[in-house]
């Protein structure tokens, strides 16, 4: 058939350009770009991508090609771009501002052992606002925490740790808000593998009592990974000062200094999954990656259902080219949790289409849509579009282009994809 032997070539091509790069595009809005790996290898958090070694080439004979990575971290982490900042529907209303407080508590009426993000929830569409402190506690202006993540089960991009404000207090500013703007609107809390009570914010005035009560996390009985860490509760208290004090210098980018306490907590005590984790972080922030897949790879021996190692090896894996590596260990993430890591499909479908698993990286590209209802991660409906493509499926594979480009009409590559398009619907009437 006329065409079949240039789009190979396209789809092949544009795995580096738009699918790889997009891993990181989705999730941070940075700049994709091409050079050597050091000579540890691409880093997940700040290291530079690579050529794909072995295993790497794709349909049309091109050999993928992986972008620098940004400096912020993203976590199992798949790192979203900063909410845009919002203004109010309704301009001719009287808007104020409201302060919210409260606090998180796990159903056995203990603190999350981690931060936990507070999200706001209005019609369908959540927007992180704070996190919780040490003891559960939040408090913030509605609107307000700009710099503020998703739980990295929204998309393996950032949750709690690794951006934004912390310890729950409130954001530079915030807007302020009507009261037919919160009608329909709740808050929650968000932690993978659990499910929040919500509390109701329709008919709330900037007047009444900020005070929301206690929301508590039950966890989700047919889920068995996490990403928090049972060891952490173990742990001395004199290795958990050091783990604060090295999550604190990691917030701060002092790398030495976090590297330092984080080494002192594992040191204290070997089983601290969490620190491990942090330390494999900081090990990517100074390019050592040997030292940060051992860092990741103690996490994991210490707590094998403690997810958040594994999508960081997968994404490491995956811009190293390193396809079966990127497979499985984002496979073993989905199967302790099916529901709450979008971005672990992701990168299991690309890794499977790398490996020309075409039926297997179909599944995961569904099911990265699927599980991704607010379309956050729409570079999802791209790659399934490739893989169709790849399956001569052209008309399904335009459906799911025109999706990427309803989502992200602004994306980097939203051109090219325009492009793909039209030979996709060419493509499709001449079958």
């Amino acid at each position: 058939m006329r065409g079949v032997a240039s789009l190979t070539q396209i789809w092949g091509a544009i795995l580096t350009v738009s699918v790889c790069a997009g891993i990181i595009l989705a999730q941070t809005g940075g700049t994709a770009q091409t050079t050597a790996p050091p000579s540890g290898g691409a880093s997940s958090g700040g290291g530079a991508g690579g050529s794909a070694g072995g295993g790497g080439s794709v349909p049309g004979g091109v050999t993928p090609t992986v972008p620098t990575r940004p400096t912020q971290p993203t976590q199992p982490t798949t790192q979203l771009p900063t909410q845009p900042q919002e203004r109010s529907p309704f301009p001719s209303e009287v808007a104020r501002p409201i302060f919210l407080s409260g606090r998180v508590l796990m159903e056995d009426g203990t603190p999350p052992p981690e931060p936990v993000v507070i999200e706001r929830v209005c019609n369908g569409i959540a927007r992180p606002e704070a996190y919780t402190d040490s003891k559960g506690h939040f408090s913030f202006q509605l609107g307000g925490n700009t710099n503020v993540f998703p739980d990295a089960s929204v998309s393996s991009a950032a949750d709690a740790p690794f951006g934004g404000l912390r310890g729950g207090f409130p954001g530079p500013g915030g807007r302020e808000f009507t009261e037919r703007e919160l009608s329909g609107c709740e808050i929650r809390a968000s932690l993978a593998g659990f499910r929040s009570e919500v509390v109701a914010l329709s008919g709330r005035r900037f007047l009444d009592n900020p005070e929301l009560g206690v929301i508590i996390l039950r966890r989700m009985g047919n889920v068995e990974g996490l990403t928090i860490s049972a060891t952490s509760a173990m742990a001395s208290k004199d290795a958990r000062k050091a783990y604060e004090k090295g999550r604190d210098a990691f917030k701060r980018k002092k790398w030495a200094d976090a590297a330092k306490e984080l080494e002192k907590a594992v040191s204290l005590y070997p089983k601290y999954a969490v620190a491990w984790f942090y330390l494999g972080l900081v090990r990517e922030q100074q390019k050592d990656m040997s030292a940060a897949r051992k860092a990741y790879e103690q996490a994991l021996a210490a707590d094998a259902k403690y997810v958040n190692p594994y999508l960081q090896l997968a994404q490491i894996a995956a811009m190293e080219g390193n396809w079966e590596e990127a497979a499985d260990a984002s496979a073993r993430l989905i199967k302790l949790n099916p529901f709450d890591f979008p971005f672990a499909f992701f990168v299991n479908a690309v890794a499977n289409y790398n490996l020309k698993r075409y039926d297997e990286a179909e599944e995961s590209a569904r099911n990265a849509i699927k599980n991704d209802p607010s379309h956050r991660m729409a570079k999802a409906h791209h790659l399934l579009g490739v893989i169709l493509a790849q399956k001569r499926e052209y008309a399904q594979a335009a459906v799911q282009m025109r999706n990427y480009l309803q989502y992200a009409p602004k994306a980097p590559d939203a051109e090219q994809v325009r492009k793909q398009l039209v030979e996709m619907e060419k493509a499709a009437q001449e079958r």
